[in-house]
């Protein structure tokens, strides 16, 4: 049987640390950023982890 192939639009989007766990970007920082305030920005430009009930998913599709 062939190994299987990583998707794509999931290795852009996510990144595994070394322990393990599912990095994302929040939404949310796309348009109308001069409504936010640089607060409320800048929360959401840090990475969140995964969650758990995703994060079989996506594993199979990183192919790990």
């Amino acid at each position: 049987m062939p190994k299987m192939k990583t998707h794509s639009g999931t290795k852009k989007r996510f990144k595994v640390t070394g322990s393990g766990k599912i990095m994302k970007q929040q939404a949310g920082l796309r348009h109308n950023l001069e409504v936010k305030s640089t607060k409320r920005k800048s929360r959401l430009n840090q990475d969140q982890v995964l969650a758990k009930s995703d994060t079989k998913v996506i594993k199979k599709l990183l192919g790990l």
